[in-house]
């Protein structure tokens, strides 16, 4: 009973606690009525496509809207080939065909919330994942209608982990928000990167662990995560992200 109760007020403060103030705040903000009266258009991050003709890949990601918000985020990933004049931005929503090409504009708000650009990758080694980048996308196995879940996943945030798993030379994790990173299907326990610096345990998303360089220490409860960033010093909580340098 001890230890119970010791793991039970663990996860009242690492998860619980963190969870409900990001709540707090986030209803306390303005947000959007709904998706209909939402902003959808480029917040003017990216360059224009055709002033830098080399080769670009962008992993971005934004707050969702409403109270899940608070919460997660949501992420996608945009390329251009060296000498286009135009970006392709790869999405899986829950709605209509999962996986969406181009249906948003590249750096575009999601639910009137500004993104982040996660990773900037141009010139030859963009020209060359490129290509590895398409086909992560296509070898993604939750593209059929109904292939969608919000909670655990597979959502947006577990489609572009996939692509993150598939193409390790980018070098990125999806940040500790963007719940349904971590989901795997049962009989993908565990994943380790090729280089081994990396370990992720995963019980169908609904738990698990990651440790390594580009996870630091992880916790994972039901998609949220308390864990320390041991390369950039810092703390990660369930709905605020990393907080630290």
């Amino acid at each position: 009973m001890p230890r119970l109760k010791r793991f039970i007020l663990f996860v009242f403060l690492c998860f619980v606690t963190p969870s409900l103030a990001s709540l707090g705040v986030q209803a306390a903000g303005s947000q959007p009525g709904s998706w209909r009266n939402a902003d959808w258009s480029s917040s003017g991050l990216l360059p224009g496509a055709s002033d830098d003709m080399t080769a670009a890949i962008y992993v971005m990601a934004a707050r969702t809207g409403g109270l899940k918000g608070a919460l997660a985020v949501h992420s996608w990933v945009v390329t251009k080939d060296a000498g286009s004049d135009r970006y392709t931005r790869y999405d899986k929503v829950g709605w209509g065909s999962p996986i969406r090409v181009n249906a948003y504009a590249a750096d575009g708000r999601w639910y009137s919330n500004k993104p982040d650009i996660l990773l900037a990758l141009h010139g030859d080694e963009a020209a060359r994942l490129i290509p590895r980048i398409e086909a992560a996308v296509t070898d993604y196995p939750h593209t059929g209608r109904g292939d969608y879940n919000i909670w655990p996943g597979p959502n947006s945030n577990s489609f572009v982990a996939h692509v993150l798993r598939k193409v390790p030379e980018l070098g990125i994790a999806l940040p500790p928000e963007a719940v349904g990173r971590d989901y795997r299907p049962w009989d993908e326990v565990v994943t380790l990167t090729p280089d081994w610096r990396n370990l992720e345990i995963s019980l169908g998303g609904y738990a698990g662990l990651g440790l390594g360089v580009l996870h630091g220490v992880e916790i994972r409860l039901g998609g949220l995560v308390f864990g320390l960033d041991i390369a950039r010093p810092g703390i990660k909580l369930p709905g605020f992200g990393r907080i630290g340098v």
